[in-house]
């Protein structure tokens, strides 16, 4: 910044020597030694608000840099604490199963076997918390190595929408995929399956049971636009500007009785504008939840 106050003040020293005054129509140097002590006084004078801004500019910069570094900071101890949270709870789960079989030896096959099915099921929860938190740890540390390819989003949604067919029946919902054929992006092909594949699992365990999924996607010049939506439950207002936030529930007990690990959405999120769009929610009149979000092309 200092370098660029002097060089504007160059220029104006310049005209300033050349023409004594703005109605001059040719060169003349100064008559008058005041002259030149005026120049020099402009000189100082400028010098020093230079030297001024630039160390004005110089401690904003670090200020910037600090608070951007203690926001680093801080998010990243919250997150450590929400990781070391979300993990005790299947951790302890698993180790008071398992320890009441070691320690309970004249216990029912019966209840044996539901304690081993339910920490099985705790083992799975960990699993996906773990493959959630690598999947997010890759896309803020390691995008570089993330690579891309020709995919076809219109076939990776026909593939969702069989893997979760059993799930949505059991709830009696319905899947209506409007996605026209052969939409090909290039990207990557893991992180496009999370977007489609989370929106879908929150709307199988949140939007309530009989209820309606809609997908459709329309295209534009550089990008394709999809709207995802639900006529469910929905969630209040007040909600929806933090639902992306990691390890953000609207109900603690519920969201983690249905299995989620409160980072689908995040993931959403994250995936979606590495992919170079964009994503936003809001709650139709008719109900529900509705994602719109962009993917290039």
């Amino acid at each position: 910044m200092w370098l660029s106050v002097m060089a504007v003040f160059l220029v104006y020293a310049t005209i300033f020597i050349l023409f004594e005054d703005y109605d001059r129509k040719f060169i003349m140097p100064f008559d008058e030694v005041s002259d030149w002590h005026l120049l020099l006084f402009s000189l100082v004078v400028m010098t020093g608000l230079g030297y001024l801004l630039f160390r004005y500019a110089k401690k904003m910069d670090e200020r910037i840099s600090r608070e951007q570094a203690e926001k680093e900071n801080r998010m990243r101890r919250e997150l450590t604490q929400n990781i070391a949270h979300e993990l005790k709870t299947p951790v302890a789960s698993i180790l008071g199963y398992t320890d009441t079989i070691l320690e309970s030896p004249d216990i029912s096959d019966d209840v044996k076997q539901q304690f081993i099915v339910r920490t099985n099921l705790q083992a799975h929860r960990l699993t996906t918390l773990l493959q959630d938190i690598s999947t997010l740890n890759r896309m803020d540390y390691a995008r570089d190595m993330i690579t891309t390819e020709r995919v076809d989003v219109s076939l990776l949604v026909a593939d969702i929408a069989q893997e979760t067919a059993f799930a949505m029946q059991k709830r009696q919902m319905q899947l209506h995929n409007y996605l026209p054929s052969n939409i090909i992006v290039h990207g990557n092909y893991s992180l496009l399956y999370s977007i489609f594949r989370n929106l879908m699992d929150n709307a199988i365990n949140y939007a309530g049971q009989g209820t309606t999924v809609e997908l459709s996607a329309e295209q534009e010049h550089d990008c394709w636009q999809f709207t995802f939506k639900d006529n469910g439950a929905g969630i209040p207002a007040k909600h929806l500007s933090r639902i992306f936030e990691r390890f953000y529930r609207i109900d603690k007990g519920r969201s983690r009785e249905m299995g989620g690990t409160g980072l689908g959405l995040s993931i959403v999120k994250n995936a979606v504008v590495l992919h170079g769009g964009n994503i936003t929610v809001s709650t139709p009149v008719s109900g529900g939840l509705a994602f719109e979000f962009t993917i290039k092309k």
